[in-house]
Parts: C-alpha cells; structure tokens; sequence
C-alpha cells in the first residue's frame, strides 16, 4: 500500500468576517488511515474538512492533493420537499456514466438502507438520509472519504455498523478516512489517529495519546477522558490482508506508539 499523502494541509488558516476559525492548521492522510477531528462546537472542524476536500480556499497555508477520487458526506444535507428528486436518481447523479439498478441497490444495502432506492430523498428520516450519503460517497469508489458526523440521527446499532464499513474500508480496502465525529467512545476505539482542534491543533497522534493530554483533558474534561480508558483498543492482534484480526504469539507482543502530542 502506498504511503503517499492523500491530503496534506500545511499552515492553513480561515477567518470568516475578521474572526480566527483555523489558525496554522496542519493535517495529513495517509492511504488506509482513520484519522478524526474533535473538538467543542465551533472549533472549526467542519471548516477544515471543506479546506481539506476544496470546498473552501484558505486564506493562508497550502492544501495538497494525492487522492485521485474524494467522496465527501457533509454533516446534513437538506432537500425542499417540493423538489422530486429520487434516491435511486440522487444516488446515479453521483457516477460518470450509466449506473446499474443492481449497483445502486448493493450500495445501499451495503450501509443499511436497501429499502429506500425507490423512495423520495425528501421523505427519508434524518438517520436513513446520513446512510444514502455514505453510499452516495462510497458509489464514486473514493481512495479518500471525507465524513462530518456520518452517523447523525442514526440508531446505536445502526452507529455501529455504520463504523464497522468505515473502519472495513480503510483497513481491509486502503482507503483514507478524515472523519469528524462527537462519539469519542468511538473515536478513542476505532481510529489510526486523533486530531484535537479549537482552532489550532491542541494535540495530535495515537488515541491513547491524545487522551492522556493537558489540552484535551481541557477542553473534555477529566471525567470523560477517565471513562475512555475501557474503549482504547489494545494491540494485542494484528490484521490480515482481508482486515480478519492475526492474534499475536503473547510471548513475542508488537507494541505501537503514537506520535505524541504537539501544540499547534
């Protein structure tokens, strides 16, 4: 697998009507990498996202780009009810040339949602909507998939289904994930690397890392950081080709470290 960036953004700051939202940001994806943003509401994170996918220029920094297809689910997308738009004709807007009814159809089973190819995009539910983006995303076959909150208003179960495909895409099919999300249960389990962000980069690196650090302990609270601790995953196996999980040999046990935490 290659190791060439997908997305590198370097020194990037916004500022919306004289106001400071990212300040020398700095962030990279690798191919087959989960990397989440979190942060308190208005940290910028879904400001960095559009930076990093080219929806939004920064003012200053630079964005480069290695990744040949970006699949992007925004945080919630609203469809006036008087607009007749498909799901099935939604979901096609999103693939260069002729789609197949089989092809829409296994995408949305894949995340959940078989049931709503023929349905109005208007009158799905807030959770059903989320899974039509993610397989909206997943159709254009990203090497690099960017999500903000892709499990708004979905179930718990739902939740975690929903992170097991991401986790799946990445480890198992090499691609890159940039992921916001306010789950950090989820997020200190399932992801390569956290980024902590309130307009600058407070600490960055391994989940177990970050959540050991001043600045997040800050920004969360020591409490919330204490009931962490049963989530962070344990190298205690490595992944095959496929992602199945290798036990490891105990006697010979493969320690992985984080990069530690800086201040931005």
């Amino acid at each position: 697998m290659s190791h060439t960036p997908l997305v590198r953004v370097s020194e990037v700051s916004v500022a919306f009507r004289g106001h400071t939202v990212l300040d020398g940001v700095n962030l990279t994806v690798e191919p087959g990498r989960i990397v989440t943003l979190v942060g308190p509401n208005g940290a910028g994170k879904s400001t960095l996202l559009k930076v990093a996918v080219g929806l939004l220029p920064p003012d200053r920094g630079r964005v480069a780009f290695g990744a040949r297809t970006v699949g992007y689910v925004p945080q919630k997308l609203v469809i006036e009810r008087i607009l007749p738009l498909s799901v099935r004709r939604f979901l096609a807007m999103a693939v260069r040339g002729p789609v197949g009814h089989s092809q829409l159809e296994d995408a949305l089973t894949l995340v959940g949602a078989g049931h709503v190819l023929r349905r109005q995009v208007a009158d799905l539910s807030g959770g059903e909507m989320q899974r039509v983006l993610l397989a909206r995303a997943m159709l254009r076959r990203p090497d690099l998939l960017v999500l903000d909150e892709p499990v708004g208003g979905v179930d718990m179960a739902g939740q975690a289904e929903l992170y097991d495909l991401i986790a799946a895409l990445a480890h198992r099919d090499g691609v890159g994930i940039l992921m916001v999300s306010h789950d950090l249960h989820v997020v200190m389990a399932a992801t390569d690397e956290v980024v902590c962000l309130n307009h600058h980069v407070c600490c960055a690196g391994h989940p177990e890392t970050v959540s050991r650090h001043p600045e997040y302990l800050a920004l969360f609270g020591p409490r919330v950081a204490g009931s962490l601790a049963i989530y962070t995953h344990a190298h205690d196996h490595g992944h095959l080709a496929d992602g199945s999980v290798l036990p490891l040999d105990p006697d010979h046990p493969v320690h992985q470290h984080g990069p530690e935490c800086h201040h931005g």
